[in-house]
């Protein structure tokens, strides 16, 4: 059955019909349709287009339809171009013409969206418990680990003494801000769209506002030819995936790096790797190779999304149809990942002997360019003289530790004994107390911080 056949005289080419059908990645959508069917049902019945029995009529036809499909007895057959078409296609078969009466007033344009609005709700409570399940498995994990010196990195090269705490808390707050970005997301997407018609509107006076609340969305659209093309949620949504995948991707490439003979910072468990079909030794990370593998899938859904929508002319087109699948993969894909990612945080073996054994001298030297500014120096003067320093104990190939003081003396008169207390690693973490620093009790408080945020919203996801 296709719901506009009318006005044609042949049938629709069977390349053709197989090249625009959706209901083979659609049907996902089941429960959210039928769910806008029976609301709007409701609302023809207010507006007085249906009786009373007729709604109840429609609405047990639509939960056994629905029933079939959370069971898997519901079967598609050929002319089910897409989830609204098989819905009404199977309504009408279980209750005749009255189920015709259901699509009064309404279009898929504005029926599509209403669904695609009502998935990504429902769906994306569950990535935000994801989210908030790995946040915690990071919270966790660094107060395991509240001590550990390591080398910190820029540029991939030694930097400064942080940390390990202190730089897994830096995810912590990364997902933080996914987990905002998404409840704003949230607040965009309960706009609700039923009732815009095709473009023009609905001319059967259904209460809109009574529609959208029954649905549980917090407002109406404004403008129906705007409602019926907006797929600016959809943006957002495949925007906030992007960014979680950016920041799983650097949580993964940093692991795996960690994870190698090199370095030894971290051993991911059997769990989460993998062997070699033709070297017995090796023990991949391809958990954490994958997750960042993927980053270009997500990222492209993203691009290719706002190419689409770039091209179009005002109001629906059949181009908007290209939105679902990309969503559909970023869904399934982040459902998967977040709680690996998750996993491989908990199960990780963390190396604080090897973390110990990188610690180098020059790590230090901004330590030692701080020493001079407490002694009255500038700090570019200073940091010019640690360069110095630097440079004569590579000539010597001896550490900053072990250079004499009269080598340091010769460079300026400001060094003193004092200067080899400030090469030290527990102090140079310690000293960097200030607000968002690696000092112990300053990552301590951040830890407390974050638990006192999580303890909140594991209160708001329980009501």
């Amino acid at each position: 059955m296709t719901l506009w056949g009318g006005r044609f005289t042949s049938a629709t080419d069977e390349l053709m019909r197989h090249f625009g059908d959706s209901i083979g990645f659609d049907r996902r959508m089941y429960a959210a349709d039928i769910r806008g069917s029976i609301a709007y049902a409701s609302a023809l019945a207010l507006a007085g287009i249906i009786t009373k029995e007729e709604r109840n009529q429609i609405i047990a036809g639509l939960e056994q339809v629905r029933t079939e499909f959370d069971t898997g007895a519901f079967q598609t057959k050929p002319g089910d171009e897409d989830i609204h078409t098989a819905v009404e296609r199977r309504l009408e078969e279980l209750m005749g013409p009255i189920a015709g009466k259901l699509h009064t007033g309404r279009s898929r344009n504005d029926q599509v969206t209403t669904d695609l609005r009502l998935y990504l709700l429902d769906t994306i409570a569950v990535l935000r418990q994801a989210l908030i399940e790995l946040q915690v498995v990071v919270v966790e994990k660094a107060e395991s680990h509240p001590d550990i010196v390591m080398p910190g990195y820029t540029h991939l090269q030694p930097a400064q003494p942080v940390l390990f705490s202190h730089w897994l808390m830096s995810f912590f707050w990364k997902f933080q801000r996914d987990h905002e970005r998404l409840t704003n997301l949230t607040g965009r997407l309960r706009v609700c769209p039923l009732g815009s018609g095709a473009l023009a509107g609905n001319p059967f006076n259904i209460d809109r506002r009574t529609l959208a609340a029954e649905l549980g969305f917090a407002s109406v659209s404004e403008n129906s030819m705007d409602a019926v093309s907006d797929r600016d949620y959809v943006v957002e949504f495949l925007t906030w995936a992007a960014l979680v995948q950016v920041h799983l991707s650097c949580l993964a490439e940093t692991l795996i790096i960690w994870s190698t003979r090199e370095f030894g910072f971290v051993e991911i468990a059997d769990a989460y790797s993998t062997g070699s079909s033709i070297m017995p030794q090796k023990k991949n990370p391809d958990s954490l190779e994958l997750i960042r593998g993927k980053s270009g899938r997500i990222v492209g859904h993203l691009v290719g999304l706002l190419t689409t929508l770039k091209g179009l002319p005002s109001t629906y087109n059949k181009d908007l149809q290209e939105d679902k699948e990309a969503v559909f993969d970023v869904i399934d894909t982040l459902k998967k990942e977040l709680p690996i990612a998750a996993g491989v945080i908990h199960t990780m073996q963390v190396n604080a002997a090897h973390m110990a054994a990188a610690w180098d001298d020059s790590l230090l030297a901004t330590d030692l360019a701080d020493y001079l500014v407490r002694k009255g120096l500038p700090f570019r003067q200073s940091h010019h003289l640690i360069g110095l320093a630097v440079r004569r104990s590579e000539r010597l190939a001896v550490s900053l530790k072990d250079l004499p003081l009269v080598d340091y003396q010769a460079i300026h008169s400001a060094f003193s004994e004092d200067l080899y207390e400030a090469l030290d690693f527990q102090r140079s973490v310690e000293a960097r107390d200030t607000q968002g620093g690696t000092a112990p009790l300053v990552v301590r408080a951040q830890i407390e911080k974050a638990k006192q945020l999580l303890a909140q919203r594991k209160l708001t996801t329980r009501k």
